[in-house]
């Protein structure tokens, strides 16, 4: 079968791959569509160190094609989008409604793909860039099949982050202001959160200008291509500050644009050997930096509701798909990726 492969030193587009049955407790998935994430591009240029050789892809949606022992909440022929968290589900983290903080979900790469006999690692628990991955069930969540798999796909990692960060982690509030630096997928997704939780003021910032019409699809009200402006839309500063790119440069204004009692939440991915400053006497007004892993998403609700949200129109997920790529085309839609031509660009198989 297909897939897109890591070997350390560049990826390449394979037909060679293999992969096991489902054991007890996984879900075989035939995938239909891949959101290629900046994620998946970190690994390859060492932004986030993963061991090689690896199957990429962390965002994906699929048909089930086959179950292990024990999975009874889907079936072969359902549709479902993929999580990348594998928590276990029964440690103390799991049992308080937080699965992104399971120690499982983790660092723990399988190895379920070989390729002429030799085992490949899982990216994200996921590697959705392949023409079939192998997911823990609770994994797999299954969604109405009136929903485009192209667009199903980008449920898995860039709504739950993006939303799940507003709804979840910061709590924004009816009437809060919110900045968002960066409006990439993961800054849409940011955007049409405080959207749907009834922000009053959404400020997007890009420092590319053609990205605006975007934005205010989404639901930001106004757009600037700095953060200089931030303090003339608001000039006490901001409930919510969310940083989307991964420069500790814009984390720093991200805090400094805090009003009292502001979050500035972190979403973007730096180096993992990345320092970020701040004057420590400015957060004595009760302001907070939070990380924010995955949306503090719990998927099994979480996909769901955002599925349904989607079918009422209150979601947006056709708009984010900007261009789709065959698999074979990996390299240009990572080239695109990269240059933020678009703002996903999704590998169909």
């Amino acid at each position: 079968m297909r897939g897109v492969i890591f070997d350390g030193k560049q990826t390449q587009v394979v037909d060679d791959l293999e992969i096991r049955d489902p054991g007890p407790g996984e879900v075989l998935v035939a995938i239909s569509a891949a959101g290629l994430c900046h994620s998946d591009l970190s690994v390859v240029d060492g932004t986030i160190p993963f061991p090689v050789p690896v199957v990429l892809g962390h965002e994906g949606a699929g048909v089930v094609e086959a179950v292990g022992v024990g999975v009874t909440h889907v079936q072969p022929g359902d549709h479902v989008s993929l999580s990348t968290l594998a928590n276990c589900g029964t440690c103390a983290e799991c049992d308080r409604g937080r699965p992104t903080m399971c120690r499982k979900a983790i660092g723990m790469p399988q190895r379920p793909f070989t390729r002429a006999g030799k085992s490949l690692y899982q990216f994200a628990s996921n590697s959705a860039f392949a023409e079939r991955t192998l997911v823990k069930a609770v994994q797999a969540v299954r969604i109405p099949e009136d929903i485009p798999l192209t667009s199903a796909a980008l449920i898995g990692c860039g709504v739950l982050t993006g939303v799940g960060a507003v709804l979840n982690r910061a709590r924004v509030d009816r009437g809060d202001s919110v900045v968002v630096i960066g409006t990439g997928g993961i800054g849409l997704n940011v955007i049409q959160g405080a959207r749907l939780a009834g922000a009053l003021t959404v400020v997007a910032v890009d420092s590319n200008p053609a990205k605006e019409g975007v934005a205010r699809r989404f639901g930001a009200t106004h757009f600037l291509s700095s953060t200089e402006g931030v303090r003339e839309v608001l000039p006490t500063g901001a409930d919510h500050a969310f940083e989307c790119v991964g420069r500790v440069e814009l984390v720093r204004q991200a805090v400094d644009l805090l009003d009292r009692h502001g979050q500035a939440v972190l979403l973007g991915v730096p180096a993992a050997t990345a320092e970020a400053s701040f004057l420590v006497s400015s957060m004595y007004l009760d302001k907070s930096i939070l990380g924010c892993r995955y949306g503090s998403s719990r998927p099994q609700r979480d996909i769901a509701l955002y599925a349904e949200l989607y079918r009422e129109g209150r979601l947006l997920l056709d708009e984010l798909v900007t261009e789709t790529y065959s698999v074979e085309d990996f390299e240009k839609a990572a080239a695109d990726a990269s240059a933020g031509r678009v703002a996903r660009a999704v590998l169909t198989f």
